[in-house]
């Protein structure tokens, strides 16, 4: 998975995207996110784009918080978590908000290891069967030539 970068944001005179806003749109292709995505966090309450009509507009602090989100969700945090979080970061950097951070950055990285332990024991099995397989086809295709 590769790193997301914000583009850098100019002013258009058409206003689709400025230093302040972006569109859905925008939003789409800068994150690498589907506009369900979007409105979907937006539905759980995680981004408060302004509404022009049917129109989104995203903020600068919508772009930190998905930011964010994104991050949350790819060290595996829940929706929840990410919300909890994210009312951290609203209330400012505090110290809270760092020792709450590093405790499930803790919890979440023990459990991704695990998971990796497993996986590694998993691919070692499967190796094995594999080998055995291959043994035993061409033990069988020696058998049948013979």
């Amino acid at each position: 998975m590769g790193v997301r970068k914000e583009p850098a944001l100019t002013s258009a005179s058409d206003g689709t995207m400025t230093e302040e806003t972006m569109t859905i749109r925008e939003m789409c292709e800068a994150f690498q996110v589907t506009p369900r995505t979007l409105r979907f966090y937006e539905a759980k309450e995680l981004l408060a784009p302004i509404r022009e009509g049917q129109k989104r507009l995203f903020t600068r602090r919508d772009r930190a918080r998905l930011k964010l989100i994104l991050r949350g969700k790819r060290f595996g945090f829940s929706l929840e978590e990410i919300r909890q979080l994210l009312d951290l970061y609203d209330r400012g950097r505090s110290t809270e908000q760092l020792r709450r951070t590093y405790e499930l950055a803790q919890t979440h990285l023990k459990n991704l290891e695990a998971q990796r332990d497993e996986l590694t024991e998993a691919i070692t099995d499967l190796r094995a069967q594999l080998d055995w397989g291959a043994a035993e086809l061409k033990r069988r295709d020696s058998d049948a030539a013979a």
